[in-house]
């Protein structure tokens, strides 16, 4: 199996120019880029606080599906890449992934061929997947078994009205109890995904269902031969996981496995406030020094100014996420030179297709063919819509081109 990488083209994916810089329009515009600086303080300074905590880290890689990134967080000290279907799996382990903990359910005939091939052709890569039912264990038993190989598994810990999961700790036991049964799968711990309780205050449904995966595993310690694998933690409350886990009694051999993903180019919005939140109640995240950095913003040109207190810009929805927040500008350049207030008198009201609408207040100085930089939020769907990506510094000078794979 080989990854195809995307055709080159000069738009949505790498520049015809080199050397380029994008405030002197030598790529296509609109354009994602991602501020290197801020790229790498993200990543040490996640891996510094799983060091610190004495956990280890598992980023989901369906944020980025960038396989240079993977690479980046590998090199610094990730313990796995966590992904989310077979496809993103097979990414990961052409990228010279090493452990690839694939947090969801594996069904459907192709998506275990896929993995039986990748477990042929990667010995060596450690892979996991999730179970939370005695009908898939038996299927994936029964495929497995007939390829001859061992499928590892954790099982999944979920919550009334959730997603995936079993629901009860009797439900898992029984499971895990069926999981010995069956020849092709070994068990190897636990895993829950702790951000779909919602609600006006969280934090105690959060620390309540960590509390009894905690017990829970306990149980299930006796089904599991060798290291036990304890994993939770999103972008949210991943110091939660560490406090609750930390402290609660697990399985003699417990490896703690904490999964943030957004962190690596964090935001400008929910992941921000997300971020501001855990700081103001975790001394340990203070004690680390710096904090994570908004390192991903769309460039694009103004293409019209028809009306005075309005102005339109050439990128829309097929660009951008739009789902947690519009994108914000917040620097404006003309003719490759900064021009003041962006932040202040410019502001997003509205996104279609491929426009992107501004409001101008009293102070805006917008001309068509100004180039605007915007801020985003909830990163994973602004990754998703880009074939390439533009690593640059911090004067927007392009360095590398980083190619997806969704």
């Amino acid at each position: 199996m080989k990854y195809q990488k995307s055709n080159i083209v000069p738009h949505k994916s790498a520049s015809l120019f080199t050397p380029a810089n994008i405030l002197n329009e030598d790529v296509c515009l609109p354009a994602a880029v991602i501020k290197k600086a801020a790229l790498e303080n993200n990543i040490q300074w996640m891996q510094r606080y799983a060091d610190t905590r004495g956990v280890s880290l598992a980023p989901h890689g369906k944020t980025t599906m960038t396989p240079w990134i993977f690479q980046q967080q590998q090199q610094a000290g990730a313990w796995a890449i966590g992904v989310g279907s077979a496809w993103q799996a097979s990414i990961a382990m052409v990228s010279g992934i090493k452990r690839v903990l694939m947090v969801n359910q594996l069904v459907g005939k192709a998506n275990m061929q896929l993995v039986s091939q990748l477990k042929a052709q990667y010995p060596d890569v450690d892979y996991l997947c999730c179970v939370d039912s005695v009908a898939n264990a038996k299927t994936l038993s029964a495929f497995f078994a007939a390829q001859n190989q061992q499928l590892d598994i954790l099982i999944e810990l979920g919550v009334p009205g959730g997603r995936c999961g079993c629901r009860t700790a009797e439900q898992a036991l029984a499971l895990a109890e069926e999981i010995s049964r069956l020849p092709a799968l070994r068990l190897r711990g636990l895993e829950l995904y702790e951000g779909v309780l919602h609600g006006e205050n969280p934090q105690p449904k959060v620390e309540a269902l960590l509390r009894d995966a905690a017990a829970l595993a306990c149980k299930l310690e006796r089904y599991v031969d060798g290291e036990f694998i304890l994993t939770g933690a999103g972008s949210v409350w991943y110091d939660v996981v560490c406090n609750v886990w930390l402290e609660a009694q697990k399985p003699a051999n417990c490896r703690v496995v904490i999964r943030p993903g957004c962190y690596i180019t964090h935001d400008a919005g929910i992941y921000q406030e997300a971020q501001e939140e855990l700081m103001a109640r975790d001394k340990t995240a203070c004690d680390l020094g710096g904090d994570l950095a908004s390192a991903l913003e769309l460039v694009a040109m103004v293409q019209s100014v028809p009306e005075s207190d309005r102005a339109i810009v050439n990128f829309g929805k097929r660009d951008s996420a739009f789902d947690a927040g519009l994108p914000q500008p917040v620097a404006h350049y003309r003719a490759g030179k900064a021009l003041a207030n962006a932040a202040e008198t410019i502001e997003t009201t509205g996104i279609m297709d491929q426009h992107a609408m501004l409001k101008l207040k009293p102070g805006a100085d917008v001309q068509v063919g100004d180039i605007l930089v915007f801020s985003t939020s909830h990163p994973c769907l602004t990754f998703d819509k880009w074939k390439a990506l533009y690593l640059v510094d911090d004067e927007y000078q392009v360095l590398e081109t980083l190619e997806t794979a969704f």
